[in-house]
């Protein structure tokens, strides 16, 4: 089966994205506010989170990955859950 690939927009370019992996770090972004623009699926294993990439993304998080980043527990949590059902759903 052959995937067809999202054409990209200027706004989807390097310098205007922030990618990773990781389901923590994203739940702890949406709990910031920023933007989920996309899931990538290029591997069937795992899913790339791209984000919209605005002001101190960067900055919150290496404060997740540092331990550092203060977020409400039930909206982290409400954000895990809606990230999953998006992974599982598409």
């Amino acid at each position: 089966m052959t995937r067809k690939l999202k054409p990209r927009s200027h706004q989807d370019d390097e310098a205007s994205v922030f990618t990773t992996y990781d389901l923590g770090v994203s739940a702890a972004l949406l709990c910031l506010g920023y933007k989920l623009i996309r899931l990538d699926r290029d591997d069937p294993r795992k899913a790339l989170f791209v984000f919209r990439k605005e002001s101190d993304i960067d900055t919150y998080a290496n404060q997740y990955f540092s331990d550092q980043l203060k977020v409400k527990a039930r909206s982290f949590f409400d954000s895990i859950k809606a990230l999953k059902n998006k992974l599982y759903s598409e």
